[in-house]
């Protein structure tokens, strides 16, 4: 038997260019008006590029480490793609992996077409896999979070004079995906309340979701808009956001948090910093290493 660990993430465009192709991807060739292509192409171009490959091949290289097994790629919705690191998997004699979703909530928006793409078309997975559904209380990823947490949260709070209240965030997802009775939100919300239990020095915080979809039906709230607003009017000089719904820097974070909820802030007299991202943190491989360990069929103790 060969054992390998299969970490999946939705994937990004290394150029503007791409764009378009990389959203049919997403939209499964359902096109998308003119308006929303361009105005996606502008956020990416102020960032100058997502880096969530960069780093979700970082992370499997340290999460290889930790394991002392194969660890592979794949993205749903670009380079390198599920299918083909499939297929490169079975080329190199894996008989059995942990395919792991780097979206550590569970909602079927994202993990259940995760899993979609590991089988593939024909409705049988190529050789014997153990999909994770989800790893949003993984104590070791909580303690990644807080790790990161404390150290922004505590050099900003000295900058604004007052400790910082807190938006932790995650990425929305629509209503109706909630009321079919998807576990998202509640899998983000309990994520929020084990970081900020984790650091008891903080003590007025709120939860939010980002990214709502900018067609189509209602989307999950309350807003970071919403949110930032509220602190606002109760007296706060400034506010301290933590997305705890990913695992690296991207597009929803370079742009969403750190460009238009900053502006936003900024523009109602409010200064907004930013917990770092996970990235390449050590104790996040840790993490994903531990989740793997769970279910591997002979678990490795490197």
């Amino acid at each position: 038997m060969k054992q390998a660990v299969l970490l999946l993430a939705h994937g990004t465009p290394e150029k503007v260019e791409d764009i378009p192709a990389y959203l049919r991807n997403v939209t499964s060739g359902r096109p998308l008006p003119d308006e929303v292509v361009r105005e996606i192409q502008h956020r990416y171009s102020l960032i100058g590029q997502s880096p969530l490959t960069c780093w979700t091949m970082d992370q499997a290289d340290r999460v290889a480490k930790e394991l002392g097994l194969p660890v592979y790629v794949g993205m749903r919705n670009w380079k390198p793609y599920v299918s083909e690191t499939v297929k490169q998997m079975i080329a190199e004699g894996v008989t059995h992996a942990v395919a792991i979703c780097l979206a550590p909530h569970n909602s079927r928006t994202s993990v259940g077409l995760y899993r979609s793409a590991v089988v593939g078309e024909t409705g049988k997975s190529p050789f014997t896999y153990d999909f994770v559904e989800s790893w949003h209380d993984e104590p070791l990823l909580i303690q990644a979070f807080a790790e990161r947490l404390r150290a922004g949260w505590e050099k900003a709070s000295a900058e604004n004079g007052e400790p910082l209240p807190v938006i932790f965030t995650a990425h929305s997802v629509p209503t109706r995906t909630i009321e079919a009775g998807d576990p998202y939100e509640t899998q983000t919300r309990h994520t929020a309340e084990l970081v900020a239990a984790a650091i008891p020095e903080i003590r007025n915080w709120k939860f939010a979701f980002q990214s709502q979809g900018m067609s189509g039906g209602a989307w999950l709230g309350p807003t970071v808009e919403d949110t930032i607003t509220e602190f606002k009017d109760a007296g706060s000089r400034g506010v301290f956001v933590q997305p705890i719904g990913f695992v690296c820097d991207h597009v929803e974070v370079l742009y969403d948090i750190d460009i238009a909820f900053k502006q936003f802030a900024e523009d109602r007299g409010l200064r907004l910093w930013r917990a770092e991202s996970l990235n390449g943190s050590p104790i996040l491989a840790k993490a994903i290493a531990s989740v793997a360990r769970t279910r591997l069929k002979s678990p490795t103790t490197v």
